[in-house]
């Protein structure tokens, strides 16, 4: 059974939400979709996971995302750190309050969630990342760029509108332009993983156009808490698409093995 509906924050914007049921004592899936991405484009992963776990589930649309308010400009450097300090906090205390749960945050989600995770949030049970970035390397630039090309041609304007309606065209432009800013190319969260206590499942695809196993690396090398990584072959920046069934199996495991 999925519950839909909006969660309204102080400065008018509202966040649009779904709820999947589970068993009332295991740990809540919280799912970040990616930098360009929504609630509706995790396809059936979130529903298949719960199902196998019996945890409830929280997708949400990030602003300007999705069914969500828009984006209220462009984006600063320190954008990640304010959908992970401020936006996501105001998530998780207005839809599930009280309750424990488990980060499942895709590429920009997965560094989201990590951002997070570094302030030791008590009810936080562990934290699955799926392609996150924790530093920008040149392959992530040059991914970027290829993507703007791609819409510099019309291949992605059709598809980002399924999903964002007219918020498509400045959801992409915030994204592409923030990433190949010159000035982002000192952003970092290493200084802030040995403070995540929380364990820590690692998902990137060896063949992602986004980043490399650098940063799979970084986050084992830094991280305070327990580290599973697991790089898949011939696999790009969506495991959990690529290889549903592997990642559904792997991200099971993890999950009832930390939610006990």
């Amino acid at each position: 059974m999925i519950a839909m509906g909006f969660l309204d924050f102080e400065t008018q914007q509202r966040v649009y939400y779904e709820r999947i049921e589970g068993e009332a004592e295991r740990p809540c899936l919280v799912f970040l979709h990616e930098g360009l991405g929504c609630v509706s484009q995790w396809s059936g992963f979130p529903h298949r996971l719960c199902q196998r776990t019996g945890c409830p589930g929280l997708l949400y649309d990030r602003l300007g995302h999705g069914l969500s308010s828009p984006l209220g400009g462009g984006r600063g450097n320190g954008y990640l750190h304010a959908c992970g300090l401020s936006e996501l906090p105001k998530v998780l205390e207005g839809l599930i309050p009280g309750q424990r749960f488990i980060l499942v945050g895709h590429s920009d989600g997965g560094s989201i969630s990590l951002i997070y995770a570094a302030e030791q949030p008590s009810l936080l049970v562990g934290v699955v990342t799926i392609a996150a970035h924790v530093l920008v390397e040149q392959e992530t630039v040059d991914g970027v760029i290829e993507a703007q090309r791609a819409w510099d041609r019309g291949k992605l304007k059709k598809g980002l509108a399924r999903l964002h309606g007219d918020k498509a065209e400045a959801l992409f432009r915030a994204w592409a332009d923030i990433w190949t800013s010159p000035s982002f190319r000192t952003w970092s969260i290493v200084d802030r993983l040995p403070a995540i206590v929380a364990p820590l499942l690692v998902l990137q695809g060896r063949n992602d156009q986004y980043g490399t196993a650098a940063q799979v690396d970084a986050i084992v090398a830094s991280a305070g808490g327990p580290v599973t990584p697991l790089l898949l072959e011939d696999c790009g920046h969506a495991p959990h698409l690529d290889f549903p069934e592997l990642a559904l199996d792997l991200t099971a495991c993890f999950v009832n093995r930390v939610a006990r």
